[in-house]
């Protein structure tokens, strides 16, 4: 080999080193860019022909090749973009890209691609798309029971469709009330006129019997419920006591509760029903007042229609369960500790997408309602290291990688972005060598050279 063959292997050095440059070039050109994986350069030899041991063999030539770090996690930064999403582990986002846009619709191709590039938005038309322009997919959420539907994911698309109105099927009820009400008719001293006015008498409350109902009742506080087409309506409560243990004979304290009308032309207000308190304040029993039924588990009303002010709801249960309806001794003589909840809402518009820690994409609504709508799967390999890539800090899988295994993955960062893991420090400190070995390579060549035209001149 002699001459031309250190010729031969310093060219093939240079060669390597240019490509280890190209790649040292690319990951600090690639050091901003989210999710980008950088590539390292490995050398090996080739050895020359010669003799059955190395002391009668020469070192060769050299080849570069390009080593995936695909394994190795950039650093992830804090943002405040909702959909913007990091992978703490092992795993890639499922992505596609688009086809062709026809009329304003978007589809997409057959390729499926994976990324560590989280940096998702939503765009006009509810797609979840990331910087290098790949669309998230992810698997559809079944909205009664939350569980994914189907075993292969679909581009997640998160449309301006209202969410529908809910109707209010529910009211949970709380309060202590006083076992001497303060009401207007209350003279401070016999407290059989604190009780309800004769007048008013049994059932609903008429218009005419109105203000005596309201000399002689507390407030039991309001809430807004919803009917079935999400239309408002305040309920608000009132409770007048109708029976007191003092009166004569051992008895339980007894209070009639009411819902106000709304401005029915007959009644001021609905009878609901009777509750009874024992003289340790403990709700003992129920009975059934006009538009008030005892429940199955006598520990509320249900009522089959309510109407306030010509808006109609149906179905409703009032619930005292868990003895959260009490007759306490209160010197205010006042309903208090009252909490009103209840199940319904209004129709609602989208108003916002983001992406929880469990890595599901929530939609939310500007009637207060949230609605988990994808879960985000994340992609294993086996071999991930010979995933081909593709432009967008992208890859592709091929036959050395294995498919890609949907069941595990690391953790999903909400409102994090994984950063390039090429360091421009290191990158530079790499270039320093491969520039010395790059020149050392040329010396070898001008030497060689000089020792060609001396083996010439010889014989001049």
């Amino acid at each position: 080999m002699g001459i031309y063959g250190a010729i031969n292997s310093a060219v093939s050095g240079l060669t390597a080193q240019a490509t280890a440059l190209e790649n040292i070039s690319g990951n600090v050109a690639n050091a901003q860019t989210t999710g980008f994986k950088r590539l390292d350069t490995t050398f090996s030899d080739l050895v020359s022909g010669g003799g059955a041991t190395q002391a009668s063999q020469v070192s060769g030539t050299t080849f570069a090749t390009s080593r995936a770090t695909n394994t190795v996690q950039g650093d992830i930064s804090q943002v405040d973009v909702d959909t913007y999403m990091a992978i703490n582990g092992e795993g890639y986002f499922i992505v596609t890209q688009a086809s062709d846009v026809v009329d304003g619709s978007t589809s997409f191709a057959d390729e499926t691609f994976y990324t560590r590039a989280g940096d998702f938005e939503r765009d006009a038309e509810g797609y979840l798309i990331n910087s290098s322009g790949y669309y998230l997919q992810g698997f559809p959420l079944d909205p009664d029971t939350g569980n994914a539907v189907g075993d292969a994911p679909s581009v997640i698309q998160i449309e301006n469709q209202p969410l529908a109105a809910s109707a209010s099927t529910r009211l949970d009820y709380q309060a202590n009330l006083p076992r001497v009400p303060d009401t207007t008719d209350y003279d401070g001293s016999d407290e059989d006129s604190a009780l309800l006015d004769a007048a008013v008498g049994a059932g609903n409350v008429t218009v005419a019997n109105e203000q005596a109902f309201l000399d002689s009742s507390i407030s039991g506080g309001s809430i807004t419920i919803y009917n079935q087409n999400g239309t408002a309506m305040n309920v608000e409560v009132r409770y007048a006591k109708t029976l007191n243990e003092d009166s004569g004979v051992p008895q339980n304290d007894t209070w009639s509760m009411y819902i106000g009308t709304g401005g029915d032309a007959t009644n001021a207000w609905y009878d609901v029903g009777d509750i009874e308190f024992d003289s340790t304040g403990a709700m003992t029993n129920m009975t059934a007042g006009v538009i008030g039924a005892v429940n199955g588990t006598s520990d509320g009303f249900t009522i089959a229609t309510l109407d306030i002010g010509g808006t109609t709801a149906t179905g409703i249960e009032v619930s005292f369960a868990n003895g959260s309806l009490t007759q306490y001794s209160d010197p205010d003589g006042t309903a208090s500790s009252v909490a009103l909840d209840q199940d319904g809402y209004p129709a609602g518009e989208l108003t916002g997408v983001a992406v929880d820690e469990s890595g599901r994409v929530i939609a939310s609504y500007s009637n207060s309602q949230q609605r988990a709508v994808y879960e985000i799967p994340l992609a294993t390999f086996e071999a991930e290291q010979n995933l081909k890539r593709v432009d967008g800090a992208a890859f592709e899988a091929t036959t050395s990688s294995g498919e890609a295994d949907l069941s595990g993955g690391g953790q999903i960062l909400a409102k994090n972005l994984e950063l390039s893991n090429a360091d421009i420090a290191d990158e530079f400190s790499k270039l320093i060598i491969t520039q010395q070995a790059y020149s050392a390579n040329s010396r070898i060549v001008t030497s060689a050279d000089e020792m060609l035209d001396s083996a010439l001149n010889m014989v001049r």
